[in-house]
């Protein structure tokens, strides 16, 4: 009987600290979970903000990349699931078509509104894979703590989705690169 007394004290500090450590994991799983929908929402409020730039320096642009530029634009605008990426990644590409020329980049340069859209494109671009990297590491710390088998053993992460990274092609356009100088 005196061992019985002895371990149903220390059985239960064990039941306790277990059901705490669930508890804390569950929180943090949850609060990670939270991390990447709101690190999503910002990249793609940031992706938005990009194309919405692309769609007003397109008619700046020219034939035959103006156009081109615009429907890519318009594309990265509306996709939903899966061609968001596939849509970004065309964005990027036609920026770096429409801007590639450093004549015709020298030339959107000298016209005052354009410029400006150059400059708050290069923004656009610059936040958009700041976005993205802290969206990436948001899933690579979730991916990590659901992996734990503590985790998968208790079903802490419950019904929720995988999290997924954002991989896509957004490098500056080429003729906004930093080596470019602003004309005055």
């Amino acid at each position: 009987m005196g061992d019985l007394a002895t371990w149903v004290p220390v059985l239960l500090v064990v039941a306790l600290v277990a059901g705490w450590y669930l508890s804390f994991t569950a929180s943090r799983i949850d609060r990670l979970h939270h991390r990447v929908e709101s690190s999503r929402a910002a990249l793609d409020a940031q992706l938005a903000r990009r194309a919405g730039l692309a769609v007003e320096l397109a008619p700046r642009v020219g034939d035959p990349q103006g156009p081109a530029l615009a429907a890519a634009a318009s594309a990265a605008l509306t996709p939903s699931g899966d061609l968001t990426e596939v849509a970004q990644s065309g964005l990027t590409r036609a920026l770096a078509d429409a801007l590639a020329e450093p004549d015709d980049v020298h030339r959107l340069r000298h016209e005052a509104q354009a410029d400006q859209l150059l400059t708050q494109l290069s923004e656009a671009v610059a936040r958009s894979q700041m976005a993205r990297r802290f969206h990436n590491d948001a899933v690579a710390q979730t991916q990590r703590v659901r992996r734990k088998w503590v985790v998968r053993a208790a079903r802490l992460a419950g019904r929720a989705a995988w999290p997924q990274m954002v991989e896509i092609d957004d490098r500056l356009p080429p003729g906004l690169t930093e080596g470019q100088s602003r004309v005055p």
